[in-house]
């Protein structure tokens, strides 16, 4: 997903770095002559007040250090109270409230439902138009009866009315209709979420056993507890049944007395109800394969079928119902699979609250509310399994770039003392991200942890600009004191022009508001936030830091 990002941004480094080796020497000596080289008023203004704030903190740097990880500490308590999510929800302009009646119900009754569903959507304020269609064709990917179906809303922008707003209401009207069970989507984000994880909810708890009636049992309970878990909505168990089927208990030991084999049986039920192909008509190139079957009114009833006759060994005829036992049962609508086990899903999606708190609070209440028998067990997938997914691989990739970071450190300044005090930069950078988070009551996404590493990057460039100054005039004899405060005057207005640019650039990713700008904003939130404390320290914290980490350092 940030993959056209991230290349941008490589790209544009690359190109910048030509630039600055190549072309901008050249455009200097063009047009940087004679000029006076004093700082504008503005940047005067602040030189003098940083100045007044780094004398105070190098002459106090204990107080100074002391502030700085209180304010980390500070921040790192906010942690646990942000939250954690998948990716921000997304407001397409367009809803699809999937609805799902009863596997038995006719097409004609299908239709008429489905018609006063769509009507009554259509008569909801900021609707501009409803299309729908019954069931999908029998794909291996994705089938569906004529009891499915995911109409497709389209939202009028100017109606005044917020999507939350119009979900509610749709939400509200499709309820009343009964039998029906009703998940609100959106079109891209449940098609995503079906091809990523194979469920159209964001949160879906697989329960898997043997057992069909155990697993509708448990699976009703854990319905039951989703439902006083607060943010829970469009709560939906995977029908397991509501399709007649049809038994025909063979009597071996009668079928033996008449001298009938129960192929033979079974052959004649398969004709009389099934149909079964005797030949292929030609027309033209086309080929039409011809079956037959019973008359409509001779297989419609259990009683009808039964009237059947069978041909016995002598020659006498029988009817079916005098060999077999036959009845209408409730037979399950569906049996799914996964890794060769049978499993039902409990889907339900979260609003108000974040996806991780969500589904600790309800794995805590299934252990304690839901009796789980021995060989039945649980997996929760849907966004879930994505935001798991997803931090593991964070886990691993984030101690890998800050190594990185490290290493190229390192190899700049061939000293371990000075690539470790940029470092510490990172984590005091993080405190405005995770502020700011917390402020604008944005979760920790994967936007926000891209937001993360983005900012340690621009923190380690203000950092190199600034330590790299410093040990130029460590170089030309001028002791700490004096290197590090002449040091931070002359990369005052690079370090402050870096951080404003890249703040600036990010500022319309936060005010945006066409589709998919939900995924954008923790990203850019995380940035400013993260830019404005990170040069504030790095200006502050970093020089006091310095006489510790220098190469020939001093007593405190």
């Amino acid at each position: 997903m940030f993959g056209p990002l991230a290349m941008t941004i490589a790209i544009s480094l690359f190109v910048s770095l030509v630039v600055s080796l190549l072309l901008s020497p050249v455009l200097c000596s063009f047009f940087l002559k004679g000029g006076s080289g004093e700082d504008t008023r503005v940047i005067a203004f602040m030189k003098r007040h940083y100045l007044h704030l780094l004398d105070n903190a190098t002459r106090r740097n204990r107080m100074t250090l002391a502030v700085a990880v209180g304010l980390l500490l500070g921040s790192m308590a906010l942690f646990p109270l942000l939250g954690k999510s998948f990716m921000p929800t997304m407001r397409e302009g367009a809803l699809t409230p999937q609805i799902n009646r009863v596997p038995s119900i006719s097409l004609d009754e299908s239709i008429r439902m489905e018609m006063a569903a769509m009507k009554s959507i259509a008569e909801v304020k900021g609707v501009r138009s409803v299309v729908s269609k019954l069931g999908r064709g029998e794909s291996p990917a994705d089938p569906a009866g004529p009891n499915e179906s995911d109409p497709i809303v389209l939202l009028d922008p100017d109606s005044g009315r917020s999507q939350d707003e119009i979900d509610e209401e749709i939400r509200q009207r499709l309820s009343s209709i009964p039998g029906v069970q009703i998940v609100l989507s959106q079109p891209i984000s449940e098609r995503v979420d079906e091809m990523v994880t194979g469920v159209r909810s964001q949160v879906a708890i697989k329960i898997f056993g043997d057992d069909l009636t155990q697993l509708k049992d448990i699976s009703e309970g854990v319905a039951r507890v989703l439902k006083d878990v607060a943010g829970s909505r469009d709560i939906r168990i995977e029908r397991l049944s509501g399709q007649q089927a049809l038994m025909v208990e063979i009597d071996r030991a009668v079928i033996a007395r008449y001298g009938i084999n129960v192929s033979d049986v079974q052959d004649v039920i398969e004709t009389a109800i099934g149909g079964k192909e005797v030949t292929t008509l030609y027309e033209g190139e086309r080929r039409f394969a011809v079956a037959v079957r019973f008359p409509e009114d001779e297989r419609a009833t259990p009683e009808a079928i039964g009237n059947t006759l069978l041909t016995a060994a002598g020659g006498a005829q029988v009817t079916l119902s005098t060999v077999a036992k036959i009845r209408l049962l409730d037979g399950p609508a569906q049996i799914s699979r996964e890794a060769g086990k049978r499993r039902v899903v409990v889907g339900a999606n979260v609003e108000g609250r974040d996806l991780g708190g969500f589904v600790q609070e309800v794995q805590d209440r299934i252990a304690k509310e839901v009796n789980v028998p021995p060989g039945y067990s649980f997996v929760y997938g849907g966004q879930f399994e994505n935001m798991e997914r997803a931090m593991s691989t964070l886990a691993v990739i984030v101690p890998l770039t800050i190594a990185a970071i490290f290493f190229l450190l390192f190899m700049l300044f061939n000293s371990v003392r000075l690539a470790g005090l940029i470092i510490l930069v990172l984590p005091f950078a993080s405190i405005g991200g995770l502020v700011a988070l917390f402020v604008t009551r944005e979760y920790l996404s994967v936007p926000a942890s891209v937001g993360f590493i983005a900012l340690w990057g621009i923190a380690v460039l203000n950092g190199v600009v600034l330590v790299s100054a410093i040990r130029r005039l460590r170089e030309d004899g001028l002791d700490v004191a004096e290197a590090v405060r002449e040091g931070c005057v002359q990369r005052f207005r690079p370090v402050m022009m870096t951080a404003t640019v890249a703040l600036l650039g990010l500022v319309p990713f936060l005010f945006a508001t066409g589709p998919g700008s939900e995924v954008q904003r923790p990203l850019a939130i995380v940035v400013i936030g993260g830019l404005i404390s990170s040069t504030l320290l790095t200006l502050v914290v970093l020089p006091t830091l310095y006489r510790w980490f220098d190469e020939k350092p001093v007593e405190a």
